[in-house]
């Protein structure tokens, strides 16, 4: 997946769309990531001990990495992501993520 953990996304599509956040998780083999503060929904939760209250609860749920594209850091615009493969000194070789639009790679 070109989407890692902490990296800054802006959202394409859906009920938030144009908003930025934060990725918490990933889910590589359902394709989808969950965004800190987009796509929050509420969850009701049944009062377990006598007298205590029930209560809604906000989480942040999973969404399709289609509706999302990565902000670059260093010129701070959403943008596909590249691939260079760089060679070390040992002869292997490193692949590390690029910003499609100003070739600079993603820490």
């Amino acid at each position: 997946m070109k989407i890692k953990r902490n990296d800054t996304i802006k959202v394409l599509a859906g009920k938030d769309r144009g908003k930025t956040g934060k990725v918490l998780r990933v889910f590589p083999e359902q394709e989808k990531i969950v965004v800190e503060g987009v796509n929050v929904l509420a969850k009701h939760v049944r009062p377990r001990k006598k007298g205590e209250q029930g209560q809604k609860v906000y989480f942040p749920a999973r969404m399709a990495i289609s509706n999302i594209m990565l902000v670059c850091p260093s010129c701070a615009k959403p943008t596909r992501v590249g691939y260079q493969v760089s060679h070390n000194e040992g002869g292997r070789t490193h692949k590390e993520r690029t910003c499609k639009k100003c070739k600079t790679a993603f820490a």
